[in-house]
């Protein structure tokens, strides 16, 4: 019985405590948004990174993959990253494994960009900038 509360505080700690983004996440979604399809006429059917990417959030399979074991609740499918709502869960998941605690803006976007020491990468900088440029 102990084995058993043990195990399922563990997994309570270790799932994402919430699918709706937090004020900062929203603003971050947003801007990321931006930057990663605002131009194209059809965000849902946005390819990029020679067809390594896709979505209005131009997610990777991989990066779909890891949000996935991290909260197997998402279920779906990597195609499913082009309906905004899903990948938007997709984000969460994958933020809310590798980000530090009370991340900041730049962070996520950094994350996103870069995986999951990309906020501490160089090569991210850039990428944060477009991002903070588009913030609200």
């Amino acid at each position: 019985m102990v084995n058993t509360i043990i195990i399922v505080a563990a997994l309570a700690i270790t799932r994402p405590h919430h699918v709706k983004p937090d004020a900062l996440e929203r603003a971050v979604l947003d801007s990321v948004r931006q930057v990663e399809s605002g131009g194209h006429p059809d965000p849902e059917r946005a390819v990029g990174d020679c067809g390594r990417a896709i979505g209005p959030y131009q997610i990777h399979r991989e990066y779909w993959a890891d949000a996935v074991v991290y909260d197997p609740n998402l279920g779906g499918r990597y195609e499913d990253c082009r309906n905004a709502a899903y990948a938007e869960r997709v984000i969460l998941a994958y933020w809310h494994r590798y980000a530090p605690p009370a991340p900041t803006a730049e962070q996520l976007a950094r994350i996103h960009n870069g995986g999951p020491k990309g906020w501490k990468l160089k090569a991210t900088i850039k990428y944060w900038l477009r991002v903070q440029a588009n913030l609200r």
